[in-house]
C-alpha cells in the first residue's frame, strides 16, 4: 500500500487518501467460515509497529480531535509503513467486507502540522469497506473503541513523510437500523428477511401515482442527506406493473452498498434521499417523468415504467473536492 498525503486536504477528501494507492474492494463472505479466514487475513495485513509510530504520543479524548506530538523531523530512510495500536478498543474486531467509521488526523512528519482532520463530527465522512487489500494495512482487525498511530515514508519531497491517529468509531450495520414507522396506506407493502433484505409486495391492479410518493419505513437518527452529498446505500427496485424485480436495482443480491452521489441517481430517486436520516428506510414511488421517461413498458429497458424502491441510508459525507 501506498499512502499519499497532499500538502492541503479537504476533510471531505480525507478517505481516499488513507485508502490510496489500495487495490479492489472488500465484498466479503458471509459464511462464518469464509469470515473467520477474512478476519484472520485482516490481521496478518496489518502493518507492523517500529520505534516511530510506538514513539508517536497522542492525548485527548477518543472520538475526539487529539493532540499529537512526535520526535520531528521523522527520518525517512528505510521508513515504511508503521503502525502502533495506542489503545486498544473493547468493541468488535473488523472483519473483511466491515464498513468502518473512523476518526483521522493526518501530520506533516516534518514539521507536525496538521494536513487534515475529518470524522470528529458525523457526516464528514462515509465509512470504507475494509479488506486485507484496501485498508487492512491500517486497520487490520483493529476492535471498535481502538486509537492507532502510523507513520510512513510518501517519496513526496514536499511532504516526505506523514503521521496518521486514527479513531475507530464503529462498524456500520448493511441494513438501516433506525425506529419503525407505521407503514402508510396506498403504498407498496415490505416486508424484512432476518438479515434485513427487503421484499416488496405492489399492488399491480391499482393505478400508479402520478407524483413521486416517499414514505419512510425507519427513522434514523444520523445526519441528514443534503443535496449533491455522497450517500452509501442498500437499494432493491421493482416495477409497478408487474411486481418484479428488475436487473440492475438491487444491491441486495450481492450483499454490497452502493456509493455514489445523490445528483447521480434519477430525480424521484433523490428525493427520496434528500433531507433523510442516516440509518432511514424509504420506499419511494417514482412515475416515469422522475424515472426514466415516458414510453413504451417493455422488458429491455424501464422507460415508461413506475418504479417502486427500498432505500437503507447507512451514510453519507460531503462530495468529495480537491
Amino acid at each position: 500500500m501506498r499512502l499519499r498525503p497532499l500538502a492541503a486536504l479537504s476533510a471531505v477528501a480525507l478517505s481516499a487518501i488513507l485508502l490510496a494507492g489500495c487495490s479492489g474492494g472488500g465484498g466479503g463472505d458471509a459464511s462464518p467460515s469464509a469470515s473467520a479466514s477474512a478476519a484472520a487475513d485482516l490481521c496478518s495485513s496489518a502493518a507492523p509497529s517500529g520505534a516511530v509510530s510506538d514513539g508517536i504520543t497522542v492525548t485527548g479524548d477518543f472520538g475526539t480531535v487529539p493532540t499529537v506530538d512526535f520526535t520531528k523531523p521523522i527520518d525517512t530512510t528505510d521508513l515504511t509503513l508503521q503502525r502502533t495500536v495506542q489503545t486498544k478498543g473493547t468493541g468488535a474486531a473488523i472483519a473483511a467486507g466491515d464498513f468502518v467509521s473512523y476518526a483521522a488526523t493526518i501530520l506533516d512528519g516534518a514539521t507536525g502540522s496538521v494536513l487534515s482532520q475529518a470524522g470528529y463530527t458525523p457526516g464528514e465522512i462515509l465509512p470504507e469497506q475494509i479488506s486485507a487489500d484496501n485498508g487492512g494495512q491500517i486497520f487490520g482487525c483493529a476492535t471498535v473503541g481502538s486509537r492507532l498511530t502510523l507513520a510512513t515514508a510518501t517519496g513526496n519531497e514536499t511532504t516526505p513523510s506523514v503521521v496518521y491517529v486514527i479513531d475507530v468509531l464503529g462498524i456500520t450495520p448493511t441494513a438501516a437500523w433506525g425506529e419503525e414507522q407505521a407503514p402508510v396506506a396506498g403504498m407498496p407493502t415490505v416486508t424484512l428477511g432476518d438479515d434485513g433484505t427487503p421484499d416488496i409486495t405492489v399492488d399491480t391492479s391499482a393505478a400508479p401515482p402520478t407524483e413521486t410518493q416517499v414514505a419512510v419505513l425507519k427513522k434514523g437518527d444520523g445526519p441528514a442527506v443534503l443535496d449533491g452529498n455522497q450517500v452509501l446505500i442498500q437499494f432493491r427496485g421493482a416495477r409497478w406493473s408487474t411486481g418484479e424485480l428488475f436487473d440492475g436495482g438491487d444491491t441486495w443480491a450481492t450483499h454490497t452498498p452502493y456509493t455514489g452521489s445523490v445528483s447521480g441517481f434519477v430525480p424521484g430517486f433523490s428525493k427520496a434521499l434528500v433531507g433523510q436520516n442516516v440509518g432511514s428506510q424509504v420506499l419511494v414511488v417514482i412515475p416515469p417523468a422522475d424515472g426514466y421517461g415516458e414510453g413504451d413498458i417493455n422488458t429491455t429497458d424501464l422507460k415508461g415504467e413506475t418504479l417502486v424502491f427500498v432505500i437503507d441510508i447507512l451514510g453519507t459525507a460531503p462530495a468529495a473536492t480537491q
